[in-house]
């Protein structure tokens, strides 16, 4: 059985990244890519699904782990009764290959060692064909079934049959033992083995100068940190895709169907962890991201889609693994992401702003960047009038949510400001008179005059946790009394224990069954929009509070129970650190 969410921790090369529990097991890990079949996928199942773990044999009495400073190198140190083992965890980045290294230092007494490595492709379905080679003068394990190649190399190879290998040893202190893994395609040979220290080494330094980068004076500027790192490990280093996070079905509810791939580039999560990076001071990434919207988008306006894979391809079909049980029982388990053909009138929103961001850093319009602006703002002119499923992807009825149409009056703006500000060529009358009406229509429709909130739709006096970001994108003040009241309506109407839900699901508006725990990203909009009305101190409050349900290595899931003190959600999640690093600049 997997263990808490919270228990992992988050290893990566940039092009992949693996979960590692708190019990020296790498439950997740998908090759070579983000998105490619899981070859560990205990994590939505049993160890016999696939796991790689290394710990002591015997048991342990204390438990501590930590990233390297600023990095995504991972310590865990083991404590038993005979002595004391610290065991790295490391995906070299840069190199153009596919390994984990794991590596094992005994630092006190001796102690036994169990080392058991479970590989499985298709995500836990099927079982590899196993055989010990020599290769470049070392005995490997090799283990192959289909188009996938898995070479594990280290001073102790486990024994076993059917893919299940185990083996205990003994390290006393001083001692270490190093193990790797290596993806390759069936039909390429063995590769030669890693220069272990020089590749950890040069990790390392890249991570360490990314990190150092991090701004210092905001509000748990620790966390900030990690954020940025992490938000890193998220991003393929070849493509400048982002991922949402790079899990698949951890659910909302837990034992529900609310589970979803989340290993997938959004438009709207690239802008959004765009604008946090360049608020944070990393502007140079702009190009980067740019580059990569171009392509994914790349044809006719209207055939854009809310979401890509992390090369900008546009087949993300969803369908469900009945072999595996789901984390928790939950289930079904799903690859692939079905909203990927919804109407989403927000993102254009999102994207128009990370935009305009990058003009005011500095990066220069291409003809084709701006080109291609230019011809999504036009595509939307001709249908921002047209219900969507909104931000939370709905997939009961389309409505004209309020958040959408907020995004939908920013994405005029930015192309009005566009021209006016930096000179760009464009209708610019046209998108001014569409921007007017547009904001006419959401204060007209939008606002509940007797409760004095904006609602989450046209047609419901119910409210949305959207609806805080209304001061965040310039639509209203920070301090106006519809803001205000919005503010108060959200706390009041979404509130859990001191967190905020999305949205109410007993309305049935997402038509799914079952309810979810508060969406920690709907949180820190509180804070950036209690700080934008000047309530500061009770957004430092609220920020505190946040920040204390990063796990111990300051790592955020996308939900959280707060009934029971767990993480809910895929994990991690983008959208939660891109929202914690916002939260931190607007109290800054």
């Amino acid at each position: 059985m997997a263990l808490p969410i919270e228990d992992y921790a988050l290893i990566g090369d940039r092009g992949t990244a693996a979960l590692v529990g708190k019990d020296g097991s790498i439950d997740w890990l998908c090759l070579p890519r983000f998105d490619s079949p899981a070859c560990f996928a205990a994590l939505l199942g049993t160890e016999e699904h696939g796991r790689w773990l290394l710990a002591p044999a015997d048991e342990v009495v204390a438990t501590r782990r930590r990233y390297v400073d600023g990095t995504a190198l991972l310590e865990t140190t083991f404590t038993t009764a005979d002595g004391e083992v610290v065991l790295l965890d490391v995906m070299p980045t840069g190199d153009g290959r596919a390994d984990v290294v794991r590596r094992l230092t005994c630092t006190r007494g001796t102690v036994r060692i169990r080392h058991d490595w479970v590989v499985r492709t298709d995500y836990g379905r099927v079982r590899p064909w196993v055989s010990r080679e020599q290769a470049h003068g070392d005995e490997v394990v090799v283990a192959v079934a289909g188009p996938d190649k898995f070479v594990l190399r280290g001073p102790h190879l486990p024994h076993g049959r059917h893919g299940h290998h185990t083996e205990e040893f003994d390290l006393t202190a001083g001692e270490e033992a190093t193990f790797s893994m290596t993806w390759v395609r069936s039909w390429r040979d063995v590769p030669v083995p890693l220069c272990f220290d020089g590749r950890i080494d040069a990790t390392t330094d890249r991570q360490r100068a990314w990190s150092a980068r991090a701004p210092e004076d905001v509000p748990h500027a620790d966390l900030v940190r990690r954020s940025l790192v992490t938000l890193l490990l998220m991003t393929h280093a070849e493509t400048g895709g982002i991922v949402a996070a790079p899990t698949t079905s951890l659910p909302e509810d837990f034992g529900g169907e609310r589970n979803w791939d989340y290993r997938f580039c959004w438009l709207r999560d690239a802008a959004l962890t765009l604008e946090s990076l360049l608020g944070a001071g990393y502007d140079g990434e702009a190009l980067e991201w740019r580059s990569w919207l171009l392509r994914a988008v790349a044809g006719d306006p209207a055939d854009v889609q809310i979401m890509y894979t992390v090369d900008g391809g546009r087949q993300l079909p969803e369908r469900e693994l009945p072999h595996l049980p789901g984390y928790a029982d939950s289930r079904p388990v799903r690859i692939g992401n079905g909203a990927v053909s919804q109407r989403q009138n927000d993102v254009l929103g999102e994207v128009m702003i990370a935009l305009e961001l990058a003009r005011a850093a500095g990066l220069h319009e291409t003809p084709n960047s701006w080109a291609l602006q230019r011809a999504l703002v036009d595509e939307l002119a001709e249908h921002w009038d047209e219900p969507d499923n909104g931000l939370w992807e709905i997939r009961g009825p389309q409505r004209h949510f309020t958040h959408s149409r907020v995004m939908v009056w920013v994405a005029f703006d930015r192309a009005v400001r566009a021209v006016e500000q930096h000179g760009l060529d464009g209708p610019v009358e046209r998108w001014r008179d569409l921007r007017d009406r547009v904001r006419e229509e959401i204060l007209d429709k939008g606002f509940d005059e007797d409760r004095q909130t904006f609602t989450q739709h046209y047609d419901t006096t119910a409210v949305d946790a959207s609806l805080l970001t209304i001061p965040l994108v310039g639509f209203l003040p920070g301090d106006d009394p519809r803001v205000l009241g919005t503010i108060e309506a959200v706390m009041a109407d979404l509130d859990s224990d001191g967190l905020l839900l999305r949205y109410r699901t007993e309305t049935g508006v997402d038509g799914l069954s079952g309810d979810e725990h508060p969406f920690l990203a709907c949180s820190f909009w509180l804070v950036s929009a209690l700080a934008a009305a000047g309530r500061r101190e009770e957004a430092h409050e609220l920020m505190d509070r946040l920040c204390g349900l990063a796990n111990d290595v300051g790592l955020l899931s996308e939900e959280y129970d707060d009934r029971h003190g767990r993480m809910a959600g895929n994990f991690p999640q983008a959208f939660s650190h891109l929202a914690l690093v916002q939260a931190a600049l607007a109290l800054r």
